[in-house]
């Protein structure tokens, strides 16, 4: 895939705003022949023309449409960064004024912050805290990443990180700004993405944060559907924390969630509920307790004392969620003999022991259809989960994407 310069992309823009060259030239305070070069530079590494050139001026094409709502968005980003900026200056002459230490250094324009490779030595920085590692991965000088942190310090008037014990840690600033400059890059990696997308070509990386409950047949479906259809497209699966998972969807290196969704997930992000997922009993086939299934009678709450327990972690919304269950029922919950979120061990565990579970049947499918595992008879009504996509909100996804979610989203609906 193309990479696009911030540089150029900004002279575009102001080009698309004001319908020419010459008049995009005092705005940008450079030549027009500078900002003709920016604008042809751009098309080129893209493949298409953004403008009609007319008598009357520049009009956009729709691949230049295309590339001027990413623009617009990047806009908004740098110039939310450097406001934050101006207000910490101006708290800090604040302070001064009161008898504070110093007052806040001066902020620049948005210029500095025209440079993807600074916003990218930023964001991995605050990733790896090393510097070394950063211009390693980079191909480049750890002085020439030294020298990308210090000018965007000097723009912004703050610095972006503290040297500790534990390396390069970005400040409470910095983490703020670096969230928006990761977003900025990925509106950056979209918009090569977006104008294939116009010629029918659907391709680039979704990179999906896969929660447990999608990870057994939901997402396998979706991702295998997609790929038949879009053989350029490429899909990176995460199986982080949910909180990690969020925090990459906020800035943006997450395009989506899918999994079982939580409550008070936050203003930032809108979430779709898929199906209502019933969890349940089970237990290898040949357990003592499997027999039920033939006799027609149920499990009862005091067989299940009976025999060791494989759960999901502490404080897991399942684990929270069977404790409640077992508490209506005026039954102690069941003290698990092993915990993990490691769904290999737990199929193991159950295939070669007595051990019980409490998860959904969906998760164990394939186990469950060879007749390795089996779901007991036993009543668990009121343990329905919502299964579903959560994005961060007013994001625009890609067209790779858009295209997952909408094979998901067909996924899901068989379930129903």
């Amino acid at each position: 895939m193309p990479s696009v310069s911030l540089r150029h992309l900004h002279a575009f823009s102001v080009v698309a705003a004001t319908g020419g060259i010459r008049r995009s030239s005092d705005a940008l305070f450079r030549a027009s022949s500078a900002v003709a070069r920016s604008v042809t530079a751009l098309e080129a590494g893209l493949g298409v023309l953004l403008f009609e050139r007319k008598g009357r001026g520049m009009l956009l094409t729709a691949a230049g449409h295309l590339a001027k709502l990413r623009a617009d968005r990047i806009e908004v980003e740098l110039r939310d960064v450097r406001d934050d900026a101006v207000r910490m200056r101006d708290k800090g002459r604040e302070s001064a004024g009161k008898g504070g230490a110093h007052a806040g250094a001066n902020v620049g324009g948005i210029e500095a912050l025209l440079n993807e490779r600074r916003l990218q030595a930023a964001a991995l920085l605050a990733e790896v805290h090393h510097m070394p590692t950063v211009a390693h991965t980079m191909g480049t000088s750890q002085s020439a990443v030294s020298q990308a942190i210090a000018r965007l310090e000097d723009m912004l008037g703050q610095p972006l990180f503290l040297r500790t014990a534990h390396g390069m840690v970005p400040t409470d600033a910095g983490r703020r700004w670096v969230e928006r400059f990761e977003r900025v890059l990925a509106e950056l990696r979209h918009i090569p993405e977006d104008i294939a997308a116009l010629a029918g070509v659907v391709e680039g990386v979704v990179t999906v944060g896969a929660l447990p409950l999608a990870r057994s047949q939901l997402l396998p479906g979706a991702i295998a559907a997609v790929l038949q259809k879009h053989p350029r497209l490429r899909i990176r699966s995460l199986e982080s924390p949910y909180e990690e998972l969020t925090a990459g969807l906020l800035s943006g290196r997450v395009d989506f969630i899918v999994g079982a969704l939580r409550a008070g997930a936050g203003a930032a992000f809108e979430d779709r509920v898929l199906i209502e997922d019933r969890v349940a009993l089970v237990a290898r086939s040949s357990h003592p307790l499997a027999g039920r299934r033939h006799d027609g009678s149920q499990v009862s709450d005091a067989d299940l004392g009976n025999y060791p327990w494989v759960l999901s972690r502490a404080g897991t919304p399942l684990r929270e969620s069977l404790e409640a269950f077992f508490r209506a029922r005026d039954v102690p919950p069941p003290q698990p003999a092993v915990e993990t979120g490691d769904l290999a061990l737990l199929r193991g565990l159950l295939v070669e022991s007595d051990m019980l579970t409490v998860l959904s049947a969906h998760q164990l499918h394939h186990e469950i259809a060879t007749q390795q595992l089996a779901v007991l008879p036993y009543d668990m009504a009121g343990l329905e989960r919502r299964i579903g996509l959560i994005t961060r909100r007013g994001a625009h996804l890609s067209p790779g994407a858009s295209a997952l979610l909408a094979e998901i989203e067909s996924v899901s609906a068989r379930w129903r």
